[in-house]
């Protein structure tokens, strides 16, 4: 669907701990990914992930309130399930033995380019529409 195209830097998904941006994906809609540091010793690394839970259509990234990003783990809001943030695999929760769906990505010289065939580069930020996602409601017992 698209060449590269340059989304944003490295410094910048460090700084502000992860990174959301709009695609339009194969199904002619418009998907949330999210971008974000991933612990790597051989160098600078992001992972991009579809923003969404494997459990339910959870937001993982949510305007106002970004990511929750603890010990390299992504938290759903919901159910408190945790996704490896190099990897995608949920080993806990409502989530378990789930891996987020991934985008391709490359990292250059600390810049972070959009290279997967089947998405888009439509904006920075939130999708305009819900997608299905549900809202920032929480039924977890954990304290975010």
């Amino acid at each position: 669907m698209t060449g590269r195209h340059r989304l944003t830097s490295v410094e910048t998904i460090e700084e502000e701990g992860a990174w959301l941006f709009t695609v339009r994906d194969s199904h002619d809609e418009n998907t949330e990914v999210l971008l974000v540091p991933c612990e790597n010793p051989e160098g600078e690394a992001v992972e991009a992930w579809v923003n969404r839970c494997t459990h339910e259509a959870q937001a993982l990234y949510r305007e106002g309130v970004g990511a929750v990003i603890r010990e390299g783990e992504v938290v759903c809001p919901k159910h408190g399930s945790t996704f490896d943030t190099c990897s995608g695999y949920c080993d806990n929760g409502e989530a378990a033995e789930t891996s987020l769906v991934s985008v391709d990505i490359e990292v250059e010289n600390g810049q972070v380019y959009l290279v997967d065939e089947n998405a888009q580069f439509m904006y920075e930020g939130p999708s305009n529409d819900d997608g299905g996602r549900t809202g920032p409601s929480s039924t977890s017992h954990l304290q975010l």
